[in-house]
């Protein structure tokens, strides 16, 4: 038989009446290894590649063979967007069948969760806090509701791999196996994947099904890449229009354009600048912001309006868009500044070009003109050094960062244990520690390091021990995991609701005295009222600009982007995708190269107290560098103040008779037999994620010096100085 003829006939029928021409290789592969195995499946092809059909033909057909007696496949999603895209898809491919599909989250009708409640059947998609909330207040009608779970399909992998979200979704699949007793199925789908392997491990964890990976061939893929520079003036004119703001303008004019910002802040203030020009030449407003605190009525007019077809229209976005929500015809993507990674490049590029169009995308880099007097590090063009790493190391090498599994998850360890707790109500402290400990995610934690948690808790009251000696959640316990948030495993930001009357525009963390204006969704708005007790701001749209500042990271950057940036500045190629403002920039950095050595050195003097540290190492390696020097360092080399700008350079003050020794001192110590435990010390514990504040100091100490330092890669890449 067809891998078409084996599809279910309403399947078949839906393939005709949508004209296409043929299955895709990812789609066809999927198929082979559920109908003919009995494995987990990963799929890993590129954007566009027919993956989100490739997992759910093969499994819907499954079901229309076969119902299942309760809810028959689970969609795990990384965003409510995502699962509300998925969701209308499925829908039109099941009218003809009677396999319900049902959504759920926070913005879903709890009518439509009673009618899943009462009749559990078909496919639910669901994010992973939901699902958290489902095992804790549904854990008597767990059987009843997954009791013939046959498959679980997990999508964007990439996004929950290396992650506590991702351990939690490995430790919910196991209980749910464990109460169930039986092993469903798991499907992974991603476009960014390296090392297919790590990924693998992380899908089959807590299992005993093997995992395949078809070998898909989905052809060399054409790509228009394009990268431009520009100094943005110190004192910049908002009623002017800078030559920044223009050339953005040109390129998303007209178009139904993406551009990507690094944070909530470049969003934002890209869009208030491209309206303003819009409004300077009389063009329409096409334009939108969509990110995590932007309300969810305006992010969805944002998702409509770039769905529509050949209408122009501009959003920018934080990485609430980087995954596979179907956005329709993208002309073409605008970035901001470099991409965290190589793999968040090639998701930002894969929004583009799809249905066998090439894809499009334009990087843009701006910095303040550096001053001549300025020292080594601030002359330096990062942004246009590491955009060009990223895109020089896919081209070359089709390299993706591997995603290192985290050993010691220590808040989620707290969030299961307390979750366990809270869906049990009562249980022995054995039994506790045997689900706990059984899980996947909590291989490194030993049964002595949970009997110390265990212990700890109850001290802090979070957990109580009874009469009987079982346990139950504490009084302080009950203040954590009786509220809604208790659901995720990330920090929760306390904001602020931005309204314009009833309309709810977004919110923000800090609120402005009233009078003072700020900027959200594009606009400019003016506080009229503060309401603290509800956390709430009134406002009134009012003209200008103005800007607001939003927290947030950029994640880990591997050492082998900064040494890929390293090579960028010293070799003599030229890179065809340079635009002219960028070309002239990276001459100007690779003179500065070329006057500091930088071919040759690492440690360079700036004034008569100081020295440079240009590392060329990425994030942790460059954490535990920083620890190093400031642990073993200060007293040897007279230290007086060291700055840091993870992972790009360090500025030491000295006594200046000590600067010939730094690097020997450095060498030195790498060589020593020293351990990550000696660059922490006995008072501290580094509080990262959310729960950490609920666990003991030797654990913190633990879990820091193992997941967040590597003192290993430190020493290979100083051994190369």
């Amino acid at each position: 038989m067809t891998t078409f003829s084996r599809l279910a006939p309403f399947i078949q029928e839906y393939i005709y009446n949508h004209h296409w021409t043929e299955l895709r290789p990812a789609q066809i592969a999927a198929c082979e290894v559920i109908f003919n195995t009995d494995a987990h499946l990963l799929v890993a092809a590129g954007t566009a590649a027919g993956k989100t059909e490739a997992a759910f033909l093969p499994v819907i057909t499954q079901l229309y063979e076969n119902p299942a007696k309760t809810i028959g496949a689970l969609y795990i999603g990384p965003i409510k967007a995502l699962i509300n895209d998925q969701f209308e898809r499925l829908n039109d491919l099941l009218k003809e069948a009677d396999i319900p599909v049902y959504h759920w989250h926070g913005d879903v009708a709890q009518s439509r969760k009673k009618q899943l409640l009462k009749s559990p059947q078909g496919i639910l998609q669901i994010t992973p806090e939901s699902l958290e909330s489902l095992l804790i207040n549904k854990h008597p009608e767990l059987t009843r509701l997954f009791g013939d779970l046959r498959f679980v399909i997990i999508d964007e992998i990439h996004a929950f791999m290396g992650s506590e979200r991702g351990c939690q979704i490995l430790c919910q699949l196991q209980r749910l196996a464990n109460i169930t007793n039986i092993q469903h199925r798991r499907i992974g789908l991603s476009a960014t994947l390296g090392d297919y392997s790590l990924a693998e491990a992380w899908l089959s964890s807590g299992t005993h099904k093997s995992v395949i990976t078809p070998t898909i061939d989905g052809g060399k893929r054409p790509i228009k890449l394009a990268l431009e520079h520009f100094f943005i003036p110190e004192e910049v004119d908002i009623s002017q229009i800078n030559d920044y703001e223009q050339y953005i303008f040109d390129l998303s004019k007209s178009r139904k354009c993406l551009i990507f910002g690094n944070n909530k802040q470049q969003t934002e203030t890209i869009i208030s600048s491209l309206r303003k020009v819009a409004k300077e030449v009389n063009s329409p407003d096409i334009y939108h912001v969509h990110h995590g605190s932007i309300s969810a009525s305006l992010r969805q007019i944002a998702e409509e309006a770039m769905s529509q077809a050949n209408q122009p229209a501009v959003t920018a976005a934080t990485l609430t868009l980087e995954v596979g929500v179907d956005i329709g015809h993208l002309e073409r993507v605008i970035q901001l500044e470099s991409p965290p990674s190589v793999a968040s490049f090639l998701q930002r590029l894969g929004r583009t070009g799809r249905r066998g169009k090439a894809g499009d995308m334009r990087f843009i880099c701006a910095e303040k003109e550096p001053l001549p007097e300025a020292p080594l590090p601030e002359q330096i063009p990062w942004q246009l050094l590491q955009s060009i790493a990223i895109i020089q190391l896919y081209l070359e090498e089709r390299w993706i960062e591997p995603i290192k599994p985290l050993k010691y998850p220590l808040s989620l360890l707290y969030h299961q244990t307390m979750s366990i707790l809270a869906a049990r109500e009562s249980i022995s402290p054995a039994a506790l520690a045997k689900q706990v400990l059984s899980l996947s995610s909590f291989t490194h934690i030993s049964p002595e390091n949970f009997k110390l948690l265990l212990r700890y808790l109850v001290s802090i009251n979070h957990i109580q021990k009874t009469e009987t000696g079982k346990l139950i959640i504490g009084l302080e316990g009950e203040k954590i995991v009786n509220k809604f948030k208790f659901y995720a495993v990330f920090p929760e930001t306390v904001e602020y609701t931005v309204k314009q009357g009833t309309r709810e525009i977004g919110s923000i963390i800090m609120p402005p005295p009233v009078g003072n204006q700020f900027a959200l969704a594009g606009k400019t708005w003016e506080v009229v009222e503060v309401d603290f007790r509800k956390k709430a701001i009134l406002v009134k749209q009012v003209e200008g600009n103005a800007s607001i500042f939003w927290r947030g990271g950029s994640g880990n950057i591997h050492s082998k982007v900064l040494q890929r940036m390293r090579q960028v500045l010293i070799e003599d190629i030229e890179y065809p995708y340079l635009q002219k403002n960028a070309v002239k920039r990276l001459e100007n950095a690779r003179q500065i190269g070329q006057d500091y050595q930088l071919n040759q050195q690492y440690i360079f003097p700036i004034g008569k107290d100081k020295c440079c540290i240009l590392p060329w190492m990425g994030t942790v390696a460059f954490r535990t560098l920083s620890r190093l020097i400031n642990s073993f360092c200060r007293q040897p080399l007279e230290i007086k103040s060291i700055r840091s700008v993870n992972p790009y350079y360090l500025i030491i003050k000295l006594n200046k008779n000590k600067l010939p020794d730094v690097y020997p001192e450095i060498t030195s110590l790498c060589e020593q037999r020293i351990s990550a435990d000696d660059l922490i010390s006995d008072s501290e514990a580094p509080e990262i994620q959310k729960y950490d504040k609920f666990i003991p100091y030797p654990m913190l100490r633990q879990a820091f010096t193992c997941d967040y330092l590597d003192l290993e890669e430190l020493r290979q890449i100083i051994s190369c100085w």
